[in-house]
């Protein structure tokens, strides 16, 4: 049994240019231990998609599954338990940290909420949480803008441990970072999956911190996955060339170039291609891309490809 499962799950919206299908279909599922990364370009409906599985946002259709439990219409009561268990670290540390209140109250707030011990437990958990991240003591006793968006972001991460959770959504934990930073959180992220057993889904447009970070990697376009394998997998075996034309946007100088670079915008999720939705920009696109969507099938154990010619891209 996968700790998270999803199917067919829909979010949309209606809006003033239509409906909106940010997550228009997608299966996904995420085992014990495992790190799953989700990447595409801003707008292809990655962040929503993760608030979906939390239910930070409803969705529109589907099934969410956490440890055999479907959790797509539970009441507010026990999804609060749920989310003891499915935490989120967001992508400005900044902005989710509450600039009027010191580190420690901000910290000890989801102990408040879910009833976890007395005054004294709870400041016990929060100054052992904030030595865990690699924050000084008297972090508590300070405000977020005291602090660089390095150690914020420490914050935030000490905050998801708080009520020792079995999966976290990393939702561009590093993408505002500099690079020196984003490693030490990264190996962070590490160390702490490996202390407390976690599962991440990580939801990045970065594929260079996918492939350093991920076991299995979901490539998301339009709203939907349209390739799924193994980190090794997909970086010597992408099939789909959405996949190919995002691994040829990272600088790689010992690779040599095999496919176009990436062109066009990404079409509104209000009008959606007909067909596979990929066409307009792909560079193989044929007639039949134009009329009929691709199914998304196995070409190999592990590996899911949502194109015609999967079989034969090399």
């Amino acid at each position: 049994m996968p700790l998270l499962s999803a199917t067919d799950l829909k979010t949309h919206y209606q809006s003033r240019d239509g409906l909106l299908r940010s997550v228009d279909g997608v299966d996904l599922r995420v085992e014990r231990g495992e790190t799953v990364g989700l990447v595409g370009e801003s707008g292809c409906g990655k962040s929503t998609l993760g608030k979906t599985l939390l239910r930070l946002v409803d969705p529109t259709e589907g099934r969410i599954e956490f440890k055999g439990e479907d959790i797509t219409l539970i009441d507010q009561r026990r999804l609060r338990s749920v989310r003891k268990s499915i935490q989120m670290i967001f992508q400005d540390p900044f902005a989710s940290l509450n600039p009027r209140h010191t580190i420690g109250e901000i910290l000890e707030a989801p102990l408040v909420v879910h009833k976890a011990g007395g005054s004294m437990e709870r400041r016990r958990i929060v100054a052992g949480i904030v030595s865990k991240v690699g924050l000084p003591a008297d972090a508590i006793n300070r405000y977020p803008h005291e602090f660089s968006g390095g150690q914020r972001q420490r914050i935030g991460i000490a905050r998801a441990l708080l009520l020792n959770p079995e999966l976290i959504v990393c939702d561009e934990p590093v993408s505002a970072l500099d690079l020196s930073i984003q490693a030490q959180i990264l190996n962070l992220l590490v160390e702490m999956k490996k202390e407390f057993g976690l599962s991440y889904i990580f939801i990045s447009h970065d594929l260079s911190v996918v492939r350093y970070f991920c076991d299995r990697v979901m490539v998301m376009y339009l709203g939907r996955i349209v390739e799924s394998a193994d980190n090794e997998t997909l970086w010597s075996d992408p099939r789909h060339p959405y996949t190919r034309a995002l691994m040829e946007a990272v600088p790689d100088p010992s690779r040599p170039r095999h496919a176009a670079p990436l062109g066009g915008d990404l079409p509104s999720p209000s009008n959606i291609p007909s067909g596979c939705r990929f066409h307009t920009r792909c560079p193989l696109a044929a007639d039949l891309c134009r009329t009929a969507e691709p199914e998304f099938r196995f070409i190999a154990p592990r590996h899911e490809v949502a194109c015609h010619f999967a079989d034969s891209i090399n």
